[in-house]
């Protein structure tokens, strides 16, 4: 399974990266911006998306409404990673079309079950990862 992180901090996708290629043997494509985002999205189509709510320019939620405005990359599935604080935005991010927002900090050793589990609980996705293509 193929991932898209997008976040503006190199610590945050370098650990994030390391973490899913470790320890959920994910292949991991990267972006620092909201922008770069949209374009690897469209060129790379990644399963999912682990987008960073906070960075400047075009943040997460400008980002994840361009990424719902592209027919090639409406599809796609997005959580967000952000800080404890930006929970209250979740209703907001959800009308978007965001499945579910993870707290950072995050655990390395536990960010591939904790995207796995949010993905298997999307309908759409579940069904893909229990068929035979999980």
């Amino acid at each position: 399974m193929k991932i898209l992180i997008i976040d503006d901090e190199e610590d945050s996708r370098t650990i994030a990266g390391m973490s899913l290629g470790m320890f959920g043997g994910l292949t991991v494509v990267e972006a620092a911006s909201g922008p770069e985002g949209l374009q690897k999205a469209q060129e790379e189509k990644p399963d999912v998306i682990l987008l960073d709510l906070l960075m400047p320019g075009m943040d997460g939620a400008e980002t994840l409404s361009n990424l719902r405005k592209n027919p090639e990359t409406l599809r796609i599935p997005v959580i967000f990673l952000t800080v404890k604080g930006m929970f209250s935005e979740f209703e907001q991010l959800k009308e978007l079309g965001a499945l579910a927002v993870l707290p950072k900090p995050f655990d390395p050793t536990q960010l591939s079950k904790q995207i796995l589990e949010v993905l298997k609980s999307s309908s759409a996705f579940g069904d893909k990862l229990n068929g035979a293509e999980g």
